[in-house]
């Protein structure tokens, strides 16, 4: 099983791009975690790029989420919104026919963090993700100074993430069983 990842955050040291990381180390057996890196190529959304022969980067973006059997989010949120580049990201993905009924989980990163993750839960209901909310979770990573190891070895951040990448496991399995 094979699920593509995306952080909706360019820091260098973004607490959300390490959860996705630590959410590979802690993937069940079976399950490969690949990170989208290319967020940082993808043009402004211009309807009149989109299609079949778009940006490169688009058709990157579109060809892992296309070959992925389900999608994991992590995001900041910034002014009470979603961040601009994951939702520039999103925009790409509107009329792509990678997208429609995708299993979808979220990880946010910071309890206090809700506005975010509604607007972001709207978009992609919106969009016709299927939202895996028994895998959706929230860890409490604000203002620590954490990393993949880190994250992955603190058993009170590593435990739900696990359980998570469990059921977003289980989530897209029950997925592929259906007609």
């Amino acid at each position: 099983m094979k699920i593509a990842a995306i952080s909706g955050s360019l820091r260098a040291g973004s607490s959300n791009s390490a959860v996705l990381r630590a959410a590979a180390r802690l993937a069940p057996a079976g399950v490969e975690v690949v990170l989208f890196e290319g967020i940082t190529d993808l043009p402004f959304f211009n309807p009149d790029l989109d299609g079949d022969d778009g940006p490169a980067p688009v058709r990157a973006m579109r060809k892992l989420i296309g070959s992925a059997d389900g999608l994991l989010i992590s995001s900041p949120e910034y002014a009470r919104g979603i961040a601009g580049v994951l939702k520039n990201a999103l925009d790409w993905l509107v009329g792509s026919k990678e997208f429609p009924d995708k299993p979808v989980a979220l990880i946010n990163t910071s309890p206090r963090a809700t506005h975010a993750l509604a607007a972001l839960t709207l978009t992609l209901e919106t969009m016709s993700a299927r939202l895996a909310t028994e895998a959706c979770v929230t860890l409490p990573l604000l203002g620590g100074a954490w990393d993949e190891h880190s994250i992955a070895a603190d058993p009170s951040l590593a435990e739900p993430l696990r359980l998570a990448m469990e059921r977003l496991a289980a989530f897209i399995a029950t997925a592929q069983a259906e007609p």
